[in-house]
């Protein structure tokens, strides 16, 4: 490159960064960013489609039109009440709420169940509209896009790794990733920023800014019982609640001193009452989840896992995981080759993903041909690892199914490993009727019910005791208060 031209690149840039700067509107400060108003509202339209897409909107008019309303009364007293904002409930059973530039919003239907009152939904709502109106998003996508300046929304789901310590893809990254969106992540004093924007909104809307509080600490319970595999969404894009919560309580009491508290909403009846007949947990047709069996009614198929594991279900896997360790049993599709046995296609896949052949054979699983083979490989950082994985045929597609993990955690677990790959079976025509979503209704507390007694209740524990606790603001050492009226998880009809 000669001098003239990078005098004249550094001219241009000097340009750009003179005009991207712009004042922000929460702050009145100028700062930097390349992105105008109009830029940020292209952007965030263009996005709000992919997501949709990707994610699909949860199929409740009701719920959408609740979401929405409450969310422009919140956008309305915010900063930038012109924008023109959106407020979208999506089908993903992830606890999150992200929010784009330009003002889109989104909430998963996976967030609205550990919600407990409407002043709790109106704190998400207010701190995702505070990181509109601060300019978070706009700064975060501007790092994110600093060294080429364009917005590339078709990453906006993470691939699958080419390569890990367990060799086959998506072994490592779901484990943390839920959906594995890649959402906007902002610093801690951006949360905090958002966090008592949240909480001011929701006190200039009539609604308890104590809610922002509320939410932060159930976020919080849900942080102190999920092992890194299995944490939800909003921890990835987030950080920690208990950290925030001292920090917005400060902002809570300010705003509590200038107003009537008797003035102000929490509606825990009615938001209950909203969502009464939400889907809860993974979408039947994604596969579900009962008791300790994964289920797929589209492709008709079943297998059962240990109990105690975490279930993460991806988009194209079901990475389960032992608590703890680095233990995993994976189950995904394969890819067929015309002519190909089966044993050809196991030994391909499994020597492109590194691994050695101990033993294989091929066998007849609950009647399906398969191929089932114990492999060996070494890792970097992790040493030898054991695999024990089958390879089987069912109606059209070829599924695999394998436990992975160091040599010392796969042996402690290897009966369980061949008893989750020895139990995946064909569905009847009856247990795939039989599959219907999870739902949230609605449950007096009674003297001396415990939670794992509610749990164990009608079909069984669809949810952990700890978990029914964390959904209704309980600390997981606590029981229920008789009279207290309560979220509860059941099969759906």
């Amino acid at each position: 490159m000669t001098f003239h031209t990078v005098w004249k690149g550094l001219s241009i840039a000097v340009v750009l960064l003179v005009s991207a700067c712009a004042m922000n509107p929460v702050t009145g400060n100028r700062e930097f960013a390349f992105m105008s108003e109009a830029q940020e509202i292209a952007i965030g339209r263009e996005a709000d489609m992919q997501i949709q897409q990707a994610m699909g909107v949860y199929e409740s008019s009701a719920l959408q039109e609740y979401v929405e309303d409450l969310g422009n009364q919140l956008a309305m007293v915010s900063h930038r009440p012109d924008l023109p904002w959106q407020f979208t409930v999506v089908d993903s059973p992830a606890v999150n709420a992200f929010a784009l530039p330009g003002g889109f919003i989104y909430l998963t239907r996976g967030i609205m169940a550990y919600l407990g009152d409407e002043a709790e939904l109106a704190g998400v709502l207010g701190h995702e509209i505070g990181h509109v109106t601060a300019r978070h998003a706009v700064q975060a996508y501007t790092r994110a896009t600093g060294a080429q300046l364009g917005l590339v929304l078709g990453g906006i789901f993470i691939p699958p790794m080419q390569s890990n310590p367990y060799g086959l893809p998506g072994v490592m990254d779901a484990a943390g990733s839920g959906l594995g969106l890649l959402l906007l992540k902002f610093g801690r004093e951006d949360e905090i920023q958002a966090d008592r924007l949240g909480a001011e909104y929701a006190a200039r809307g009539s609604w308890h800014p104590e809610g922002v509080v509320d939410m932060l600490s159930t976020l919080g319970r849900i942080s102190d019982v999920s092992d890194r595999s299995g944490v939800p969404n909003w921890l990835s894009t987030h950080p920690e609640p208990e950290a925030r919560i001292s920090e917005v309580g400060a902002t809570v009491v300010k705003l509590l001193e200038m107003t009537n508290s008797d003035d102000l909403r929490v509606d825990r009846s009615g938001y209950l009452d909203r969502i009464k007949g939400l889907q809860f947990g993974d979408n039947p047709e994604d596969g579900i989840v009962r008791a300790s069996e994964f289920l797929h009614a589209p492709l008709r198929f079943g297998f059962e896992f240990p109990e105690g594991w975490d279930v993460q279900n991806n988009e194209t896997d079901v990475i389960i995981k032992q608590p703890g360790q680095e233990m995993y049993i994976q189950l995904s599709l394969a890819e067929t080759m015309q002519g190909s046995s089966l044993r050809e296609i196991a030994e391909r896949d499994m020597y492109t993903a590194g691994y050695t052949t101990e033993l294989a054979n091929r066998t007849k699983i609950n009647g399906l041909d398969a191929y089932l083979g114990s492999y060996r490989r070494y890792a970097d950082n992790v040493g030898q690892i054991m695999a024990q994985v089958a390879h089987i045929r069912h109606d059209r597609n070829l599924f695999v199914i394998g436990g992975f993990g160091p040599v010392e955690a796969f042996t402690r677990v290897e009966r369980d490993v061949n008893s989750t790959i020895r139990s995946f079976r064909p569905l009847t025509q009856e247990e795939v009727d039989g599959i219907v979503p999870n739902e949230i209704a609605l449950y007096i507390a009674r003297e001396g019910d415990t939670w794992q007694q509610i749990s164990d209740q009608g079909n069984g524990s669809i949810v952990k005791a700890t978990t029914l606790a964390i959904m209704n603001g309980y600390p997981v050492n606590e029981q229920p208060r008789p009279g207290d009226r309560l979220k509860i998880v059941v099969s759906g009809m």
